[in-house]
């Protein structure tokens, strides 16, 4: 069985953790299969029905977004200025210079696994390029933070310095998540934060990181379709995510993607 310790935050096993790992890396290979296909005129709606294909026919796993909260897609595709939980369309056509966020989930045995990644359409310029680089780095910042001891506001601080640093800002809007058996369970994982601050991490924690790095300004606004988030000031915004679980002397990362180590 699952414990929980005293702040109420699920703790998994170490057998739990791997059945973790085993979701967590399919759902890495997806991202890892659709890179190819992220080109100028494919629209987001060719790559979810890729994705869909691969998850259900090749994975053999369940695409956890289908029917979530009444998302009917299996990613989300978040072009440009928007920051996260863009809709797959059949309209929107990727052209050169684009930056996009494709974020799976897929559930083996009941396990979740839920990872995102920035690629690049084409050409993008430099301004572009320098945001998901940053976004990255920041990201792997709080991951580096995460150790038995150290508190969420430790996660949250050392990103929020990465971005801050290079001028941009950190979305205050939506944040990661503790992840499971269910898909967004304890803790809340802010991407900004005071050190000392927050929630005391304990080994067993499993967890998302995934900041969201806006070029201009924090604030974000959601679209009619009730599920697209963008930044309220039209500025570009970019976002990594990986699933992290708290070790005896560390972290351990269990959505690398294959060749990607941690920084």
């Amino acid at each position: 069985m699952r414990k929980k310790n005293n702040n109420a935050i699920l703790i998994k096993s170490p057998e739990q953790v791997e059945l973790s790992r085993i979701a967590g890396q399919l759902a890495a290979d997806v991202l890892t299969m659709i890179g190819p296909y992220v080109k100028p005129g494919v629209t987001t709606e060719d790559l979810d029905k890729l994705c869909n294909e691969y998850i259900v026919n090749v994975l053999q796993v369940i695409p956890a977004n289908v029917g979530y909260a009444g998302f009917t897609k299996t990613v989300c595709t978040s072009v440009n200025e928007v920051v996260c939980h863009g809709i797959p369309s059949p309209k929107k056509v990727l052209k050169d210079g684009d930056i996009i966020n494709i974020d799976v989930a897929v559930i083996k045995d009941g396990w979740f696994g839920d990872t995102s990644r920035m690629y690049y359409v084409g050409n993008p310029g430099k301004a572009a390029r320098k945001l998901c680089e940053v976004t990255y780095d920041a990201m792997w910042a709080g991951i580096r933070a995460v150790k038995p001891g150290a508190t969420m506001g430790d996660v949250g601080h050392a990103i929020q310095v990465v971005a801050e640093n290079a001028g941009y800002s950190v979305v205050r809007d939506y944040c990661g998540h503790g992840i499971g058996m269910v898909y967004h369970e304890d803790p809340q994982v802010l991407h900004y934060g005071r050190p000392g601050m927050g929630l005391k991490l304990e080994p067993g924690m499993i967890f998302t990181i995934e900041p969201m790095i806006n070029a201009g300004k924090h604030q974000t606004r959601a679209l009619p379709d009730g599920w697209t988030v963008v930044t309220a000031d039209r500025s570009l915004s970019a976002q990594w995510e990986h699933m992290v679980t708290v070790t005896a002397t560390g972290f351990d990362v269990l959505t690398l993607a294959p060749g990607e180590k941690a920084l």
